[in-house]
């Protein structure tokens, strides 16, 4: 397919990992608002789901590729990265997540891109224990807790840092994505819940979790990329995103399965336990050789994260984004389950 013809768009928008999760939904609500949008992906092919959208393949770990396709943007969200949450796999983590933003900002500052939007995640500030109506003056996480949020630290760091009077950046970190098209969180619950192997909790399921619906995040990055320019207030800022409705995970993966009237939830597994059999699952996943995408939640991280309370103050982005989820998870949950069901049918 043909670039998209930007001298007709408001913007020229660039979406790295725009064929993910998030990524899609960001490139068609780009797109929809008149965005000339090029959508990046290390696995796009030659062809576009729709017509104005101009979609490439790229791989983040290479400068010379990032260059060419940042040149001629006004605006990059830069939303691509590898999750990956076992202690293994290390090299290729870091490799995308922080070398890829590195090549990133590189390739701003090289052709001269004003704005750049990260997606982040609020991993950066877990240290394993509870986080109760968390806000942005929490510090970045002290000790490892996963490569992933590791890298993720060091990356956000690296943008936020890069913050100038030339590149204006700000960072977005959402907690528990979902929504329809979701590949990771819901996808792995449903094919247990499907087989039947999803028979208990994890602890004693009264910890609560941030959640957010993915066009909530979607508004938000919109918002920020509209209100970013060079010492504008958002500029070198970093913001949490959720819909502001904190319950526990298994609490709302009961209501998913309810109303695809899946087998219930019936017992429970404690805490050491679980996160022994995910040490064990780890190990052993790492003398295979380390398996991406493939998490299934037996982690040490998850099942950590499953067991405390992690839920954060959205109030700094209501002030400076007008952020205000639009969608609520009982909506939210509704309009996933639907999705689900017409891919299904």
């Amino acid at each position: 397919m043909t670039d998209v013809d930007s001298t007709t768009a408001k913007t020229r928008s660039l979406v790295t990992g725009g064929l993910g999760f998030v990524g899609r939904h960001l490139v068609n609500a780009l797109a929809d608002r008149g965005d000339a949008v090029t959508a990046v992906d290390l696995r796009a092919g030659e062809s576009s789901w729709r017509d104005d959208v101009a979609l490439r393949q790229l791989d983040l770990r290479d400068p010379a590729a990032v260059s060419e396709l940042v040149r001629g943007h006004d605006i990059v969200f830069h939303n691509a990265s590898l999750v990956h949450t076992k202690h293994n796999r290390v090299r290729d983590v870091w490799d995308v997540n922080l070398g890829g933003t590195e090549n990133v900002l590189a390739a701003c500052r090289e052709h001269g891109v004003a704005r750049l939007v990260y997606v982040s995640s609020a991993s950066v500030v877990y240290e394993g224990r509870d986080i109760e109506g968390g806000d942005e003056s929490l510090p970045y996480c002290a000790r490892s807790q996963a490569p992933y949020a590791d890298s993720k630290i060091a990356a956000e760091k690296l943008a936020l840092a890069a913050n100038s009077p030339e590149l204006a950046t700000v960072s977005i970190r959402p907690h528990v994505i979902f929504g329809p098209g979701d590949t990771r969180l819901l996808p792995a619950i449903l094919e247990r819940a499907r087989a039947g192997k999803l028979k208990y909790q994890v602890g004693s399921g009264e910890h609560l979790s941030d959640f957010t619906y993915v066009d909530n995040l979607v508004d938000a990055l919109l918002a920020a990329g509209d209100r970013l320019a060079p010492g504008s207030p958002v500029a070198g800022q970093a913001y949490f995103i959720t819909n502001g409705e904190p319950m526990g995970f298994f609490e709302f993966v009961k209501r998913v399965l309810a109303q695809l009237e899946l087998p219930p939830i019936r017992g429970r597994v404690p805490y050491a336990l679980a996160w022994s059999v995910a040490a064990l699952a780890e190990a052993w996943d790492t003398l295979k050789g380390g398996t991406l995408n493939a998490e299934d939640g037996m982690s040490r991280f998850a099942i950590r994260y499953l067991c405390t309370h992690h839920y954060f103050d959205i109030s700094k982005a209501a002030r400076d984004l007008d952020y205000a989820p639009a969608v609520s998870i009982e909506e939210g949950i509704r309009r996933t389950v639907a999705a689900i069901q017409a891919q299904a049918s």
